[in-house]
């Protein structure tokens, strides 16, 4: 590493300049864009005419492509060896984690929109919390305020989650005339938009199945690193297997040889989003977010995208927001925090704890390891 004359390199400059708690939130930040941008790319190629198995086929393609060789190289010491067990839990959780979860958030988009569907995905750890408790993997303790808060911020998600689909209501926002007529100007703009004509309550409740799927991967997945923790190894398995099952999809449900084609730039543009920065690339960072913040300061920050969908939904898509989803959004995402800070509680407890326990009197712990496991943690390669 060059330094400058005084002996500093300027790695270390930068960390000065940047010290890592900021990087971690400029980094968690650019990460939720990048996510929202998914959001309203994926909804662009489904309304450009892009097939929903096609899809998920390609964006698996380019996100295997794309961790095998960091896996291959960054995990040789600790992978552990192949053998037929590990590669038939690889297949099932693909068949959670990423065939039924993919394709049911893209089948719950093209009836609803990117931002109801970023708003619904806040209910992912108060799900997985809710799988938890009934897999018995996971103690509800009502006599303590972080057992009480998880369970009043899964009550909030569910009331949330049903309000969203049960209750549409009026229109609260249009976009503005100008905005309409640019789109009308614009062949490409003139093809995205609302779900009209569409069932709503049909698309609410494939995002539901999308979020069950999510989060039930979130649960299952966590023995399986425990014995195989080479993160990328793993996650690439389960793309190799997830462009397998979409395949086989495919041969009954996608026989037109046409659907296969990209006939336009931005139908590329979009195939190329969703695998190399929304799965290859925002993998790579929001691990390294989760192994220096922590998986509940990640997914602190999930609502974030919920915001930033809305904008980039209002402004790209014209898209109209209505008063059941504003409200729904509203409950989920206060269910968000109170399990999160549940959580957050339940872990200061833990560590406290075992402190006693190892030294018989009490004493502060600064940091605990985080763990990919836990289950709160959202995965930007199952993200959508």
């Amino acid at each position: 590493m060059a330094e400058t004359g005084g002996g500093i390199s300027m790695a270390d400059k930068i960390k000065g300049w940047f010290p890592e708690r900021v990087q971690l939130h400029i980094a968690m930040l650019l990460l939720q864009f990048g996510y929202a941008g998914f959001h309203v790319v994926s909804r662009a190629a489904l309304n450009m005419g892009i097939s929903k198995i096609v899809f998920p086929v390609y964006r698996n393609i380019l996100a295997f492509f794309l961790l095998l060789p960091f896996a291959y190289f960054l995990e040789k010491k600790e992978r552990p060896p192949i053998n037929f067990n590990f590669l038939v839990q690889f297949f099932l959780l693909a068949i959670v984690g990423i065939t039924a979860n993919q394709a049911f958030y893209l089948l719950g988009l093209d009836n609803t929109s990117p931002t109801f569907a970023s708003a619904i995905q806040n209910s992912v750890p108060a799900i997985t919390f809710l799988m938890a408790v009934v897999l018995r993997l996971e103690k509800v303790r009502l006599d303590r305020k972080d057992g009480i808060s998880k369970v009043a911020g899964t009550i909030f998600c569910i009331a949330g989650a049903s309000v969203i689909t049960l209750f549409k209501g009026p229109t609260i926002y249009s976009p503005s005339p100008s905005l309409n007529s640019i789109k009308e100007a614009s062949p490409v703009l003139k093809s995205l938009g609302d779900a009209n004509g569409k069932s709503w309550t049909l698309g609410c409740i494939f995002l539901i199945g999308h979020c069950l799927s999510w989060s039930g991967w979130l649960v299952l997945q966590a023995p399986v690193l425990k014995k195989y923790p080479a993160r990328l190894s793993f996650t690439s398995y389960q793309c190799f297997f997830g462009i397998l099952q979409f395949l086989v999809l495919a041969a009954f449900m996608e026989r037109d040889i046409n659907a296969w084609l990209i006939h336009t730039c931005a139908e590329l543009f979009s195939v190329f989003y969703a695998g190399v920065v929304a799965s290859g690339i925002a993998f790579a960072v929001q691990i390294w977010c989760i192994d220096k913040g922590g998986p509940v300061f990640v997914a602190l920050y999930q609502p974030v995208q919920t915001l930033v969908v809305a904008l980039m939904a209002s402004v790209a898509l014209g898209e109209e927001f209505y008063l059941g989803g504003i409200i729904g959004a509203v409950l989920i995402i206060t269910g968000l925090y109170l399990v999160l800070w549940g959580k957050s509680e339940e872990r200061k407890f833990m560590l406290l704890s075992q402190s006693v326990t190892d030294h018989g009197i009490p004493r502060i712990t600064s940091h605990a390891k985080s763990s990919i496991t836990q289950p709160l943690l959202p995965q930007s390669t199952e993200n959508a």
